[in-house]
């Protein structure tokens, strides 16, 4: 097996054209074995193999920088740069990330995870090169999908200013997430069936040289345009067409659903994960809301670029019609656009992971929270139990959100009180308010909600102790639950996390010497520091639990909330020793 000799791109670059060709199946074949047994990024990494080889083959990495966009397509990168053992042996699946790490590799220069990001970072590298007198290429490779992003446009607008050698690869699979939303992709199509040669070319009216490879898993049309553009000095775009999903039928007849996937059977794509009947919040909330869309055709449900998070697979979005709007990857323009669609009547529902609400916190705040229109956000993977990779951390957003005036930000507890928010966000016409949908999996409890959320900031006590009082917000609330019985203390579910209750606050002084928050968050800024401050001057204990200011990495859920000390055990050994101290 050639792959097993490849311990970097310089073993690549002695083999012959017959030997590469073998090298890239092999490489095919070992990434199709550990996806089916370890799930990730099918389609994408799929798609990139054959340019991968070649970039290897034709630059000198990592004198020469290659920078991934998102780079959740850098598996082959990895396995050439000394990494193939973690793809070749089941027992070293987990020594590396699904994204390009420094830590891991000197090939690899930044940590990425979100998109539209390669051509900027890039450009800083080449600015870097020439204030130093460096000589090296500068390589970023960036999706079709990831150039509806505004920090794409950005990144290229400024690289074709500064003049200076750098190679765009646009790895055009025609395809996004799902499919592609924007003018852009329709001059995208006319290169492809132009093969490049249409006189309307976005990438040469921006000032860059431009090349077309037709084939992208044509290792020699790939090596020869590479050796081609290799020592440019100028700027050039080297738009590649490939096909997502490339060399597994499952993958390429359905692109949308293999972008992304847990462990399959080989060769049919059959799940081996067995998820039962149970219930979704995706797939709950795509139902109410296209019920309220049939109801009111002022409703409109807007995703960017991740259909799949609100449930909004195709066959809703094609029921949903004019009523769903995907704005390609482009967050910031989607909480604009929602602030307009408010603004003239409408009823905008943004469906959005956690992670990714951080690129657009000045809209949230300038275009939207400034002139107080009335915007819902469904606010997916916020929390502790969301995604666990560094770039994806869904720890940020009560931080984020709960500090920017006029926002209400709440976070359910079940079933019920989610769709209660939800009701009420929809028909009020007096704050733009967030949701924090469970992650901790639908949880109903058969009761009604029927809180009135027009009265903001009123916290529900749902158990009566004495001593403790247990605040536990969101998808912490069990844990409060069986913490309170635990030590006979009071339990109240705040239900907003952007505001303080500050009657019911005020009235613990009495009968409590403790209050404790649990906060499914980053503690440093976050929820429970507003209960501290407000208490601050009383005479009560206040002790907030959350996760520590940090970037943890592919955690381990139950670890990293016992190493900050959340857990109930650990909850109620605290408790219990400061109001001994207290007494």
């Amino acid at each position: 097996m050639i792959l097993e000799k490849i311990n970097s791109p310089e073993d690549i670059k002695v083999l012959s054209m017959e030997q590469l060709k073998i090298l890239s199946d092999e490489v095919r074949t070992t990434l199709l074995s550990k996806l089916s047994n370890h799930g990730g990024h099918i389609g994408p990494n799929l798609g990139m193999v054959e340019m991968t080889v070649a970039l290897h083959y034709v630059f000198q990495s990592p004198a020469d920088k290659i920078v991934y966009d998102v780079s959740h397509q850098s598996y082959t990168h990895k396995m050439l740069t000394g990494r193939k053992d973690a793809f070749l042996n089941p027992d070293h699946y987990e020594d590396v990330t699904g994204y390009t790490n420094p830590e891991e590799s000197p090939h690899d220069f930044f940590n990425i995870g979100h998109t539209s990001t390669s051509v900027s970072l890039a450009c800083g590298l080449a600015k870097g090169r020439d204030l130093t007198g460096g000589t090296e290429n500068i390589i970023a490779i960036i999706g079709d999908g990831s150039l509806s992003g505004g920090e794409a446009y950005e990144g290229l607008n400024n690289l074709a200013e500064a003049g200076t050698g750098t190679i765009v690869i646009v790895n055009d699979n025609d395809m996004s997430i799902a499919e592609n939303h924007g003018g852009l992709y329709q001059n995208l199509r006319a290169l492809r069936e132009s093969e490049g040669k249409c006189e309307c070319n976005f990438f040469k009216a921006l000032g860059f040289d431009y090349r077309f490879v037709k084939d992208g898993h044509d290792l020699k049309e790939l090596i020869d345009v590479f050796q081609e553009v290799k020592d440019t000095t100028k700027p050039v775009v080297v738009h590649i067409h490939t096909i997502k999903g490339k060399g597994f039928a499952p993958a390429e007849n359905d692109k949308e659903q293999w972008h992304w996937n847990f462990p399959f059977e080989m060769p049919s794509g059959q799940s081996k994960m067995h998820f039962g009947d149970g219930e979704s919040y995706e797939d709950l909330t795509a139902e109410y809301l296209l019920k309220k869309m049939k109801e009111d055709e002022k409703v409109v449900v807007i995703s960017s670029g991740t259909p799949g998070v609100i449930g909004f697979h195709k066959a809703r979005r094609d029921e949903a019609g004019k009523q769903f709007v995907d704005v390609g990857i482009a967050e910031e323009h989607a909480v604009a656009l929602a602030s307009g669609i408010s603004k003239r009547g409408g009823t905008p529902v943004y469906g959005v992971v956690s992670s990714f609400l951080q690129r657009t916190y000045d809209q949230v705040s300038q275009d939207l929270c400034i002139n107080n229109n009335p915007v819902t956000f469904l606010v997916f993977g916020g929390s502790v139990f969301g995604m666990s990779d560094v770039t994806h951390l869904g720890l940020f957003d009560i931080a984020m959100l709960g500090n920017i005036p006029n926002l209400v930000y709440l976070s359910p507890t079940c079933k019920e009180e989610y769709f209660a928010m939800l009701k009420w966000s929809m028909t009020q016409r007096e704050h733009p308010v967030a949701i924090r949908v469970p992650a901790n999996g639908v949880i109903s409890t058969g009761i009604e909600d029927t809180t009135d959320y027009s009265s903001l900031n009123k916290y529900q006590v749902t158990r009566t102790g004495k001593d403790v009082v247990v605040i536990a917000a969101g998808s912490f609330y069990q844990m409060g639950q069986q913490i309170a019985e635990q030590v006979d203390g009071t339990l109240i579910n705040p239900k907003f996390v952007s505001g303080i209750d500050e009657e019911l606050l005020k009235g613990l002084e009495k009968d409590y010497k403790l209050v404790i928050v649990l906060e499914d968050g980053i503690i440093e800024g976050g929820y429970g520091q507003k209960i501290a401050s407000f208490l601050g001057t009383y005479d009560i204990k206040v002790k907030n639990y959350g996760i520590r200011k940090s970037f943890p990495d592919c955690y381990v859920v139950e670890e990293l909330l016992k190493e900050n000390g959340i857990s109930v055990e650990q909850v109620v050994e605290d408790i219990r020793s400061l109001v001994k101290q207290k007494r």
